[in-house]
């Protein structure tokens, strides 16, 4: 999955750079967006043939929502102990973290208090979904299926959600779209909360 991942990033950078007319980019947001919905729509599909998978995760119960809770946190520490050596403040660095790589987001919550410290926030939560896509695989094959949905932070109620159905299982695929929701939800409020310290 990850080299067929990689294949197909590297054959659009090329294409892109080398053979698709400039004209062509204001149409690759609605193309993506009708991607992503078919994707989507399949991994739906596939969760709805699997019905014991719904009794499945009513036996988890409240540990269901637990999960994108201690993802935040994880995130949010990881970002502070990061920006510590980079030299931004602590409120700055917690921001960034809070973006779960939603990098349209957070940016622009960001951009009023520093076009610098947004810029990072875009980086930065660019880096995180493109480095869950490549590592889901790996992670859900080596470590677990829970470890893999942690990488995903908001991204995984849409665009990884189809990489981590892949990876795992229709439970999986549950428990990352209901982490990515509530990561979701999350972002405007923690961004704009730590920015403002």
């Amino acid at each position: 999955m990850t080299k067929k991942i990689l294949a197909a990033v590297i054959t659009g950078a090329l294409l892109g750079y080398f053979v698709v007319p400039e004209e062509f980019l204001q149409y690759i947001g609605t193309i993506m967006d009708i991607g992503l919905c078919a994707l989507l729509f399949f991994v739906g599909i596939d969760l709805g043939k699997n019905k014991e998978v719904f009794v499945q995760i009513r036996e988890l119960g409240m540990g269901i929502v637990a999960l994108p809770f201690v993802v935040a946190a994880g995130s949010i520490f990881g970002a502070i102990l990061v920006g510590v050596f980079a030299g931004y403040a602590p409120n700055e660095s917690a921001a960034i973290g809070s973006g779960f790589a939603w990098y349209t987001l957070a940016p622009i919550i960001i951009a009023p208090y520093s076009a610098e410290i947004s810029a990072v926030a875009f980086l930065s939560n660019v880096t995180r979904e493109v480095t869950a896509i490549l590592m889901i695989p790996f992670i859900a094959q080596k470590i677990g299926y829970l470890e893999a949905v942690s990488t995903t932070g908001a991204a995984g109620m849409d665009t990884l959600l189809p990489v981590v159905s892949k990876a795992t299982d229709p439970k999986t695929a549950i428990i990352c779209f209901v982490n990515g929701v509530v990561l979701t939800m999350l972002v405007p409020v923690l961004v704009s909360f730590f920015i403002q310290l």
